[in-house]
Order: structure tokens, then C-alpha cells, then sequence
């Protein structure tokens, strides 16, 4: 059954923190360009009104059933395929990429409940985020969630706008389906790997909600012990 994000209350104002320092720009630009004309008031208020909806911050109502992984973000399923041997999240796993446009919510999700166990920053190139390349090439962070249902890789990427990959929790933190981990700013990409036997129920093309969009289900005849907890 369904249940409201519980882990962050209900706000007035369902905006992403890191967005505030850019919305508050924006609004005083506003402000000094009514000085000089209400046409650049109206035009930079705009702006700053379409800063503010990039930040959004809605809640969610996240599927509880066993074995469901939800989607980690907002956006378009633009890959759906079996990792190749050498690959650094390793060979035989389901790699779903999701690809954010700017128009959507760009704060990112857990897929599953787990305890994150890695977290690898690599710097790298700016491709567009919809280019396959950049799963390889271009900044991002690699994440690992340990849950009693499986391990589940989650990769943010930056996009050809993005130049800032935000991640709140550190190594040894519990995150719960759909709980709220970060956002890459300005356009970005996300590829989950899921490990063999999983079910998967994404194709490409779909347009995909995070932590309400149900991407696949893990075998669960076979549950194994989590990770460390902090």
C-alpha cells in the first residue's frame, strides 16, 4: 500500500534547500531591474519563477510492497540493458538510465531501502546526459545500497548544464524507499544497476515518476542480511 514520504514533514514551500540561494538571486535581480523598467522586472521575475519550479520539491506517495524498486528520479527511461563484462558496476547487472530534462524535478529518490555501503565522486566531461557516453564519462557519483532484497547500484550524473552533483547522506546511513538523497542541478542523468533476477518493468521511453514509478521488482525468494547501519 501506498504511503506519504514520511521522513521529512509537510512543507508550505516544497523546495529543494539548495535552490533557496538561486531563487533569493533571482528575486533581487527582480527587484533592482524594477528600478529601471517593469519590462525587465517582469522578465527576471520569470526567471526566477522558472528557477524556482527546477528546485520543486513535491511529496510523494511511495509503493511499500516487498521487492518493489521505484524510480530514482523524474524523467525519461532513455536505456534498458544487460551490463557488459568490465563494467565498473559489474557484468550481468540491469542498468536502467533516467534522463532529466529541465523541466523535471531533478531531487533524487532511493529505489530501495538500504544501507548505503559506497560512495565514489568521480570529476569527468559534461555530454548531454541523453548521450550513452556519459554514463562512463562525465561527473558523477556512484552510489551503493546494501537492503535485505539485494545490492542496488545508483549512479548521478551530470549533464551538459549541470555543474554541481548534490549528495546529502555519508557511508553507513539507512535511506528507505523514495526517502530524499539529493539532486543534480540543471539537467542530469541517473543510471540504476539491479542485480541478476531481477524483474524489470521499465522499457525505453517511459515516462517515469521518482518514488511513485515502479521500475522492477527483485527476487525475494532468497533475502539475505543488510549492510551495516549507522
Amino acid at each position: 500500500m501506498p504511503t506519504t514520504d514520511q521522513r521529512a514533514p509537510k512543507r508550505r514551500l516544497p523546495i529543494a534547500p539548495e535552490g533557496l540561494p538561486f531563487i533569493a538571486v533571482g528575486l533581487g535581480l527582480a527587484i533592482v531591474g524594477a528600478l529601471f523598467s517593469w519590462i525587465a522586472f517582469a522578465v527576471l521575475l520569470v526567471l526566477a519563477v522558472l528557477v524556482g519550479a527546477f528546485f520543486r520539491d513535491p511529496d510523494r506517495e511511495v509503493p511499500q510492497d516487498c521487492g518493489l524498486v521505484v524510480s530514482p528520479a523524474d524523467g525519461k527511461v532513455v536505456l534498458v540493458e544487460t551490463t557488459p563484462e568490465g563494467h565498473y558496476a559489474g557484468a550481468g547487472r540491469t542498468q536502467i538510465s533516467i534522463f532529466l530534462s529541465i523541466l523535471d524535478v531533478h531531487v533524487n529518490r532511493a529505489p530501495v531501502a538500504g544501507t548505503i555501503t559506497g560512495v565514489d565522486y568521480h570529476s569527468g566531461s559534461f555530454l548531454p546526459a541523453f548521450n550513452d557516453k556519459a554514463s562512463l564519462r562525465n561527473e558523477q557519483n556512484r552510489i551503493v545500497l546494501d537492503g535485505a532484497e539485494g545490492q542496488v547500484g545508483l549512479t548521478q550524473i551530470a549533464g551538459i548544464i549541470a555543474r554541481r552533483i548534490v549528495f546529502r547522506p555519508t557511508v553507513g546511513d539507512r535511506l528507505e524507499r523514495g526517502e530524499r538523497f539529493g539532486l543534480i542541478r540543471f539537467g542530469s542523468r541517473v543510471d540504476l544497476f539491479l542485480p541478476t533476477g531481477t524483474t524489470v518493468h521499465a522499457t525505453v521511453g517511459d515516462r517515469v515518476r521518482g518514488a511513485t514509478s515502479v521500475l522492477a521488482h527483485l527476487d525475494v525468494a532468497h533475502p539475505r542480511p543488510e549492510g551495516r547501519r549507522r
